[in-house]
């Protein structure tokens, strides 16, 4: 089957395939930086280990993330436009089974580096918070128009950040940030299928 390209430079939409990679590329690309940081920073990762208790607050951490996201989309119109912008160009050409990988692979990938790696490395404070919050939601730029979605992703790494540094568990960031993604990404398909 071939895939047809829309492309042009208002709406420069991906096919499902370029999505995929493009998620797969970078999901490898976090975790090369990670590695190499650990190895050559000498710098211990966060430590990780599936408990029931941290589970559960990473569960509701991320339904309470994706419930203020919700209220943003609704109340904040420049985060809806950044957002939208950005979640069609991602989530349109994607099938409902492949929004697992657009929850697995950021949330392990970006949680190994900005909270697994960057927050021992920064000094496990507030400053490294802050630090790789800011790295995070630089990430999430694509542009100048995205200002509204690199501020939403600032915050939410502040969140994250400070799950992992109160648990002192890389699972809880983990948890709440693949749930968020999936969470969203579902809802966002859903009101787009139902042309709400």
């Amino acid at each position: 089957m071939v895939e047809k390209q829309n492309q042009n430079p208002e709406n420069p939409y991906l096919t499902r395939t370029q999505v995929l990679v493009a998620m797969g590329v970078t999901a490898l690309a976090l975790w090369i930086v990670a590695k190499l940081w650990l190895e050559l920073g000498q710098v211990s990762l966060l430590s990780w280990r599936l408990h029931g208790k941290d589970f559960l607050i990473g569960i509701g951490l991320g339904l309470t993330i994706t419930g203020f996201s919700g209220l943003a989309y609704q109340y904040w119109n420049a985060y809806r436009k950044s957002a939208d912008y950005y979640l069609q160009i991602v989530l349109k050409p994607l099938v409902l089974p492949d929004l697992l990988w657009l929850g697995l692979l950021p949330g392990l990938s970006e949680e190994l580096l900005f909270r697994g790696v960057m927050l021992p490395a920064f000094g496990m404070d507030n400053f490294a918070v802050i630090a790789s919050s800011i790295c995070f939601g630089i990430l999430h730029y694509s542009g100048s128009h995205q200002w509204a979605y690199v501020m939403w992703a600032t915050a939410v790494g502040v969140v994250l950040g400070y799950s992992a540094l109160l648990s002192g568990n890389l699972m809880v960031p983990i948890v709440a940030h693949i749930l968020t993604n999936l969470l969203s990404s579902y809802m966002w398909k859903f009101v787009q299928a139902k042309g709400v």
